[in-house]
């Protein structure tokens, strides 16, 4: 809009829109919120992207591995618990162009095309801040990543979320409570030394209009199962919860030496 329409618009002494005037538009920064040691507001405006595809073949995973060695793609190799001819892979970047400039064309290579993408599992996600985080880029990009390509946590499940429109309508401070049960049963699960967890933003970015992607990761698979189990019994999970899963369980069996920023 031209400087002298805004003027137009405006009422010259309160600074407010003339009755019918067009609204202002609102102030619009997608960058992510934190704050630093004294309360100061911070900012950053980079995230983390991953993508889940499991997969599907007929020859052995080992070429899978071979593949993973040779290329040292930004992703995590699992093989699927539930399926003998099955792996996934879970890949992460800061630039989502990577996963079609150089994870789709491995798909499509020689070994790649012996195995099939399984579109009901395939998710992806944005890490994020709820904006009281002191290291934005500690949380956002390195932790995740510090996670995933750990070796002494082999097991995963990974299942997207979608959560009722009624959990928008219920007061901040209802919100606020049943958030704080549910967060307070992860951390006490990775106080323990249990399992840790990754949580995605996926809206928009899914087929099924999913709202949350969740990784829970673990020295051992029982305690992921024992702690999908306890969350059911929180408040947000039996009430607002609309649909969760499907669940894909791995065991890792090729991480890289990841190198952020791709």
């Amino acid at each position: 809009m031209a400087e002298t329409d805004e003027i137009k618009n405006t009422d010259a002494k309160t600074g407010s829109a003339r009755p019918g005037s067009p609204p202002q538009l609102p102030h619009i920064d997608i960058s992510e919120k934190g704050r630093d040691a004294d309360g100061s507001a911070t900012s950053l405006n980079r995230r983390l992207f991953m993508q889940f595809m499991a997969l599907e073949g007929e020859g052995g995973i080992e070429e899978l591995v071979a593949l993973s060695q040779k290329e040292n793609p930004q992703w995590v190799l699992y093989q699927d618990f539930n399926d003998p001819r099955g792996a996934g892979v879970l890949v992460f970047c800061e630039d989502p162009a990577y996963v079609s400039e150089v994870i789709h064309p491995l798909l499509n290579s020689s070994v790649g095309k012996n195995w099939k993408v399984r579109p009901e599992f395939t998710m992806v996600g944005r890490t994020y801040s709820i904006g009281y985080e002191s290291d934005l880029e500690e949380v956002l990009i390195n932790r995740p990543v510090t996670k995933i390509c750990d070796p002494e946590l082999p097991w995963s499940v990974w299942y997207p979320v979608r959560r009722s429109g009624l959990f928008e309508r219920q007061s901040r401070e209802e919100q606020r409570k049943m958030l704080l049960e549910h967060g307070g049963i992860g951390h006490a699960y990775g106080k323990a030394g249990y399992a840790t967890d990754i949580r995605l933003a996926g809206h928009g970015l899914n087929k099924d209009d999913n709202d949350f992607i969740v990784g829970l990761l673990g020295k051992e698979l029982f305690p992921l199962s024992a702690l999908v189990q306890h969350m059911r019994r929180t408040r947000q999970t039996s009430e607002f919860i609309e649909r969760m899963g499907p669940f894909f369980v791995g065991k890792t069996i090729w991480q890289p030496q990841p190198e952020l920023g791709r």
